[in-house]
């Protein structure tokens, strides 16, 4: 027994050295072991191999020279302090960016582990070191820190995409916001600076020449209150450019406007300008005016980018100066056929005919209001007055296609009550769609035989007439009220008589 037992020790002693032996040939990371002079007194093949070592000539190499040496600037990791000298006494120690040495001098980028070796074996304070080669791990963080860097360049490009974007959605709000031109570019011209310059102007094209409809710079008070091409003269080339660039001509890029002394101040001159941009407002064949931009010497000069920003202002300032113009010739047509349906007030003996059509508002201007008045067969004076819903093209059309028709019923049969013809328009709307929505008074005057006057009428909820007194009294007329025409077209439309004294004023309104 104690035989075999001494035989299975002995065996069992090869074998684990044996084990050992294989494991730190084969263990996949570099293992070298020094002694307490830093001179290489064991590794493993996979040590020679990565630092470049034929077999066995690793072996009583001085590691504090040859494999930790501090002249690596070429490497590419940081070159941190030998490994040697991160190891204390009696502790163990790692790293994940170190740089060694190999036999041809190039750097290899490692990450490591260090352990004092036992006293007891003899090499005093040595050391062994396991390591790896992590050239491909820096080489993945490099290609992420690149991505890395690049998303946010990416990132920052998209904000500033985003916020330029937001910038020129705010400009088309400025001049869409509003019919007005002067009130659009005055509010177009202060986002322009000094985001985009330090001086901005807009210059509308008028007959021959041309008006400076607005000017904002990036210091208040600067520019002249008002028209500032009114009380400033103009520089001899801004000039020159507006005039190049309304003839058709393309954005101008006027330079070094400092150095251009004259006995006069201009406009350029109070603004510091050193350079300009003139822009046309173009769209299509149709040029509006031009828009100049100034950068005083302190500011950047203008670029290549700068140009492009500018021109697409350029393009969403005439996209809004196309429609108010679009919109300001859609009322001049309309006003004009609203006009033309204005009816001139018949001569009636003994009854004096007055109309007024004043717009409630600047922007509406055009609309399906209308009045009318017209002689009967039998001499008996019509008066109408209504309002058909809208204030466009639209509203004044139709408004026509209900005065016609109204006319012609009044006339088709006169000895109707008012309340009687416009039951048959109502008819007449539903049937062919004359308006969406209007109100109406029609009312008929006839003397009695005494010389005496008397109104009948009947309203299609519209505003009630109006009776003032020769004594100043004024009274509403709230018979006879019925709903808007159309709604109802086979209700039963009530008519209201009541006389009119001396010297009365009746009157219709809408």
């Amino acid at each position: 027994m104690e035989s075999g037992s001494g035989k299975h020790d002995v065996t069992g002693v090869g074998t684990g050295e044996a084990l050992t032996s294989a494991l730190f040939a084969a263990a996949g990371a570099g293992m070298y072991a020094v002694d307490d002079q830093g001179t290489v007194i064991a590794c493993n093949p996979w040590a020679e191999q990565l630092l470049g070592y034929e077999p066995g000539t690793l072996i009583g190499v001085d590691a504090h020279r040859a494999l930790h040496s501090l002249d690596t600037e070429t490497a590419a990791a940081p070159v941190q302090r030998p490994i040697l000298q991160d190891v204390a006494l009696g502790r163990r120690t790692s790293g994940d960016r170190a740089v060694l040495v190999r036999a041809d001098g190039t750097p290899l980028q490692v990450w490591w582990t260090a352990a004092p070796l036992p006293a007891s074996m003899g090499h005093g304070e040595g050391v062994v070191v396991v390591f790896h080669d992590a050239t491909d791990q820096r080489e993945r963080e490099g290609r992420r820190a690149e991505r890395y860097a690049h998303s946010e360049t990416m990132r920052e490009q998209a904000e500033y995409d985003l916020a330029e974007i937001t910038w020129l959605g705010e400009l088309t709000l400025a001049m869409t916001s509003t019919l007005d031109t002067d009130e659009a570019l005055h509010r177009l011209v202060r986002q322009l600076v000094p985001r985009l310059a330090d001086t901005a102007l807009i210059d509308l094209a008028e007959g021959r020449g041309h008006r400076r409809a607005a000017g904002a710079h990036h210091t208040p008070d600067v520019l002249p209150a008002g028209r500032s091409d009114e009380s400033l003269p103009e520089h001899p080339a801004h000039h020159a450019a507006i005039t190049h660039v309304l003839q058709g001509g393309a954005t101008q890029h006027l330079t070094d406007l400092a150095s251009a002394a004259h006995e006069e101040a201009d406009l350029l001159a109070v603004v510091e300008a050193h350079e300009a941009l003139v822009v046309p407002l173009r769209l299509r064949t149709t040029t509006f005016g031009a828009l100049t931009l100034t950068r005083a010497p302190a500011s950047p000069p203008f670029n290549e980018a700068d140009r492009v920003l500018a021109e697409e202002v350029a393009r969403r300032i005439s996209l809004g100066l196309d429609k108010t113009s679009l919109h300001a010739a859609q009322a001049d047509i309309a006003a004009t056929m609203q006009r033309a349906l204005l009816t001139d007030l018949p001569d009636v003996t003994g009854i004096e005919l007055a109309a007024h059509y004043q717009p409630a508002q600047h922007a509406a201007e055009v609309g399906g209001d209308w009045y009318d008045a017209f002689l009967l067969e039998d001499g008996d004076l019509a008066m109408v007055i209504g309002d058909v819903t809208g204030h466009d093209i639209q509203a004044a059309s139709r408004m026509s296609e209900l005065r016609n028709m109204l006319r012609a019923l009044a006339v088709d049969r006169p000895d109707e009550t008012p309340g009687q013809i416009l039951r048959r328009l109502d008819t007449a709307q539903a049937r062919l769609t004359l308006a969406d929505s209007a109100t109406a008074i029609l009312t008929r005057l006839r003397q009695t035989a005494d010389g005496a006057w008397q109104a009948s009428w009947s309203v299609a909820g519209h505003p009630p007439p109006l009776l003032i007194t020769a004594d100043g009294t004024a009274t509403h007329l709230t018979g006879a009220h019925a709903m808007l025409l159309g709604l109802r077209p086979t209700a039963e439309r009530p008519t209201t008589h009541a006389p009119l004294p001396d010297g009365a004023t009746f009157l219709l309104y809408t």
